[in-house]
């Protein structure tokens, strides 16, 4: 069994985006980075956090990898539909000075 991360799992990677992975591949990268540094200066308390984190980079870099060449799939963008625009604020006070426009012009037509 893998040591890595359990929400890194490569079934789960396969279901990410080219971005997402490219995400992912940053965020393991920094915490690499961190990790070395506590490691440097005697704070680091799970040495085992290493080798799970390499092995992560190394697994995000092989799905890449296989994707560029073609042996692995890579999923379907998923569209989402579009929820319906609620009225912001700006459009309510929008209509409500229209209204208000309107109603003023009446008024002046009446008088005349």
């Amino acid at each position: 069994m893998a040591i890595g991360s359990k929400e890194l799992a490569p079934v789960e990677l396969d279901t990410f985006e080219d971005e997402r992975l490219v995400d992912e591949l940053k965020k393991a990268k920094e915490e690499l980075f961190n990790l070395r540094f506590q490691a440097a200066t005697g704070q680091l308390e799970s040495h085992g956090r290493l080798r799970a984190v390499k092995r992560d980079i190394a697994r995000i870099y092989t799905i890449i990898r296989e994707r560029e060449l073609g042996l692995r799939a890579t999923p379907a963008p998923i569209e989402v539909p579009e929820k319906p625009a609620k009225k912001s604020a700006a459009k309510k006070a929008a209509a409500a000075d229209a209204e208000a426009t309107d109603a003023a012009a009446e008024t002046t037509e009446e008088k005349n």
